[in-house]
This record gives structure tokens, sequence and C-alpha cells, in this order.
């Protein structure tokens, strides 16, 4: 009997320590689960406003766009080239760039990744029936051959030293040929051109005025495949899209490099800051982007809430229309430069978070010069500019800017600081999508706007501000046009020599503050924040979240 007693004790004893074991063995899982699923909710004050790659030229696209799209190379921590849908590339000569690509890549739709869809969405944000706004990160190329399926030579029309960097644009993100064909061949077939798919390109290829007209023509309809279906070869693929409302993105599970943990991933549209860090606070976002400055210490110190601060390569600024009135004259542009008192907006607007800038170069980017002589606030040497310039009377301007808080108390500011020379300044805020295409129509006098440097190279810093050959949605909302300028910058993009590239963007710095085509005031410190349970999120200088390693740990 004491011997069935201890069998059966015995066996008790097993049972409950398989139970004990499945037990730890479901928590480990569960735990496992919530730390490789889930649905993180990422808000935003502004929709983006477009998912191709050719389309606007705006950060908050591109932070929408980075999850989807990937190009052959990627910027480090260090703002150096590193390769991604490349492995590794050879310069043949000073014009002749091959590039060995990443092989068994897929795209969202299941084709393959190869030479052909890297040709053809080069040659697609350059073609003019795209017209696209990034059109010129890809001007410096006269030839892309495809030399075998993983195997591509570009060749520049000059040598083009910052070619690596600008290979990492955004805009250079790689779209699916499938998807592109579709994108053409419904333009062909929404126009009233005979044509087929084959014969488009051939034209294209020919160019001239014979593919003018056709451009023109299909260029009236294309996009809009690619913005219904943006396929990249990206961590995470589209899902849905509500306008205004919100973006829905899901993992890539045939991704070639280590999928992504988390299940989706939701842009949503909050405009109002207050409302983004409520829903922060009350657990509906895990993650926002954009906030007051005035609210991190609300942040910093709330138990569920930490902050990621991150010193953006971006240029805030005050840009002035130099084909319009009285700022056609620089004396004019100086005297308002001169009434911009960037101490007391650094305190007053942004509470001392980010860095004031003089120049358009930030510290990290070659070529900035700590010693540059800015113009400082100075309203009796605005007052004498505005005598000399004919204008000591005064005279109405407007300021349009979008709805951004600090924005839009900036234009206030200046507002009020504008009177003491005799400029009334009305201001127009409009909705993004709307103040975007307002001020590249040129339909202002002064404008208040951001210019991110998407490349890490000096060349971004000035050539979509100042160029003359990018007015208007190119990124030149000033129509400046400078000939010395230009020359300098086209000088700089063929330089080699670093040190001699450092050189030309400083003396482009110096005219552009005698020039004044815009007031440079600072550089952005980009307010992000997340809930405490996100764990892996990374921000690059870009201002652009990385969710490849992210987990929700609830």
């Amino acid at each position: 009997m004491k011997l069935f007693r201890y069998l059966l004790l015995g066996l008790v004893l097993i049972v409950l320590s398989a139970c004990t074991d499945d037990s730890e063995v479901l928590e480990e899982e569960a735990s496992s689960s919530n730390e490789s699923g889930g649905d993180l909710v990422s808000s935003y004050a502004t929709d983006a406003t477009s998912l191709d790659p050719a389309g606007q030229n705006d950060l908050p696209s591109d932070q929408r766009r980075n999850v989807i799209y990937e190009g052959l190379f990627y910027l480090d921590e260090n703002l150096e080239p590193q390769p991604r849908l490349a492995t590794d590339y050879e310069q043949k000569d000073d014009n002749t760039w091959v590039f060995n690509l990443r092989e068994g890549v897929k795209f969202h739709d299941g084709t393959d990744f190869n030479a052909e869809a890297v040709k053809a969405s080069f040659e697609r944000i350059t073609d003019p029936a795209v017209a696209s706004s990034r059109a010129n990160i890809f001007e410096m190329i006269s030839e892309i051959n495809v030399i075998d399926d993983y195997t591509l030579e570009i060749v520049t029309e000059y040598p083009f030293a910052p070619l690596l960097n600008y290979l990492a644009h955004d805009g250079a993100g790689i779209v699916s040929k499938a998807v592109i064909d579709e994108d053409y061949q419904n333009a062909i077939d929404k126009s009233d051109l005979d044509i087929s798919l084959d014969e488009f390109y051939e034209s294209r290829e020919k160019g001239g005025d014979d593919y003018e007209e056709i451009a023109n023509k299909v260029g009236q309809n294309v996009g809009e495949i690619v913005e219904q279906k943006p396929i990249g070869t990206g961590y995470m693929k589209f899902q849905s899209r509500t306008p205004g409302e919100k973006i829905v993105v899901e993992r890539f599970d045939d991704y070639w490099d280590e999928p992504e943990k988390l299940d989706t991933i939701t842009f949503k549209v909050v405009v109002e800051d207050a409302s983004r860090i409520a829903e922060l606070e009350s657990g509906q976002s895990h993650f926002i982007q954009g906030f007051d400055n005035a609210q991190w210490d609300r942040i910093e110190n709330s138990p569920d809430m930490e902050t990621y601060p991150v010193y953006n390569l971006s240029n805030e600024y005050i840009g002035m229309n130099t084909t319009k009135g009285p700022l056609e004259d620089k004396k004019v542009r100086q005297a308002i430069a001169h009434m911009v008192d960037k101490e007391a907006i650094m305190e007053g607007i942004y509470y001392g978070i980010g860095r004031e800038m003089k120049g358009a170069i930030q510290e990290e980017i070659l070529g900035y010069n700590e010693d540059l002589e800015d113009l400082d606030y100075d309203p009796e040497k605005a007052k004498e500019l505005m005598k000399e310039a004919g204008y000591e009377d005064g005279f109405d301007l407007t300021i349009m800017t979008n709805d951004s808080p600090e924005r839009v108390d900036l234009a206030v500011f200046m507002q009020e600081e504008l009177k003491k020379i005799g400029i009334n300044l009305e201001i127009e805020q409009l909705e993004w999508g709307a103040y975007l295409e307002a001020v590249s129509n040129g339909e202002h006098d002064l404008f208040l706007l951001g210019w991110p440097n998407p490349v890490g190279d000096p060349d971004q810093s000035f050539w979509p501000l100042v160029h003359s050959s990018m007015q208007g949605s190119g990124g030149n909302r000033s129509f400046y046009e400078n000939e010395e300028v230009d020359q300098l910058l086209e000088q700089g993009r063929q330089e080699q020599d670093e040190d001699k590239r450092a050189e030309i963007y400083q003396e482009v710095d110096k005219i552009l503050i005698e020039d004044q085509p815009f007031v440079s005031i600072r550089q952005a410190q980009s307010a992000n924040a997340a809930r405490t349970e996100v764990e892996g999120l990374e921000i690059n200088n870009f201002n652009k979240p990385d969710f490849r390693n992210v987990t929700i740990n609830e």
C-alpha cells in the first residue's frame, strides 16, 4: 500500500511539474508574441500629399514613404552612404559608375527587384510626362544602362561628387516595374493616343518635340496607379488609405532582410498638438511626431511617455518672393532681415529648443562656417535701408503659413516687428497641401517654411532653394536668381576635392547673406515622443523613424 501511495505521489508531482512547465512555455510564447507583433499607431499633424517617390517634395510624405520604398543606398549616422539594394559599386571614371545589385529581393507585388526596375524608376522620375518636382535629383544622369539582371551602369553628364548621397534620396526609392508599366498604360488609355506601351517608351527614348506632345497628353493621368498601388521593397507594404485621416501599412513577410516585428503601422492624422499628446497619454497613439516646444517638460516628466529629440538637417526660414513689388529690392529684404530677432524667436517661440542658424548650412554639413557674419537684429539699420530703397512710408505685405502653431506664432511675431518699419503684414494661413501649392505658384510675398537636407550634402542645402532652375515647386519658392550663385553651385557639384567644395559653399552662403532671399532662423530639434512600452525605435538625422526593430511590450 505504501508503495502504491509513493507511486501515486510521484505521478502527481510529475503531472504538476508538467503543468508548471507548460504554463511557463505558454507565458513565454505569449510574451514573445507580444514582442514580435502588434499594431502601432503613429500620429502626425499633417497627412502625406503623395505616396509616390516622384510625388511632392515634403517631409510628411517622406516619413510615410520611408517604410514602403528603399533605394540603392542609405546614409548612416555620419551621413556616409551605405549599400541597401546595391551591394557594392565601382567608379570607372569621373562620369561612369557601375553598381552591383542585391539578388533575391521581392517587391510587395511578388515581382523581382532587378536592374530593369531601377532603370525604370530612375527614368520615370525624370520623365517630362511625370513632371516630378524631384526630377532634379537625377538631372545629372545622361545614361542608365542595364548590364545584366543585377548590374547597372550610370553615366553622368558631368562629374557629380555627391552621386551616392543622391542615390540615398527618398525620391530614389525603387518602384515595381510592373506598377510603373501599368501606370503608363493607364495614362495612355485615358488619353487619345493610339500607341502601345512599347511605342510610348521608344518615343520617350528619342525625346524631342514629338515626345513633348505625347508627354503633355499622358501627363494628365500619369501617377494615378502608383498612388493607388505604392509598391516598393520596404519592410512594410501598403494596406489602405483614408485621405486626411490615416494610412495603414502592414508587415512584408517576404522582406529580404530581417522581417518587421510589428503587424501594422497606422499613420494617423491628428491636427491639434494637444490632441496628439492626449492620445499619447491615453495610449490611443504609441508614437507622435511634432508638438509644441512648451510641452517637452510635460512629456519628459510623465512615467508613461518619453521624448526622442533629433537635431534634424533642416533649415527653418522666412522666405521672400524676390519677384514681387518692394521685395525685388534687396535693400528691402535686408531691412526685413534686420527685423528678425532670432534670439527672441528662439526663446519666445521655440523655448530654446533647437539651434539658431546663421547662413543656410547646419554644423553637421560640409561647408559650415562658424565665422560667417549674418545680419543682426537692428531696427535702426532697417529703417535706414527702407529709406534708401524709397519706402520710408512703408507698404503692405502678406505672409503665408500653414497651420503649424509655431509658424503661426512666428507670423504674428513678425507682424508686430515689421510695424516698426512701416510694413503692414497680413497673415494668410492655409492647410498644408494648399499652402505648398500656393507658395510653389508664387502667390505669396513672405512665407514660412522649412527645408530638410535629405542627402546630407551641401548641394541640397542650396541647389533647391536658390538655383534658378528650381524656381517654384522644385524648392526655390523665393524665385531667386543670381548668375554667380548658379555658377558656384554648378562648380560645387563637380568639384571632387572636399576642401575646395567647402570653400565654394561658404562663398554661396556669403552672397545669400547679402541678397537675403530668405532668412535662416533655426535648425530644428524635432519633437518626437513615444509610449514607454515602445522599444527599439530609432529616428535618423532626417527625422524619419525606423520601425524595423520596434516592439510594443504591453
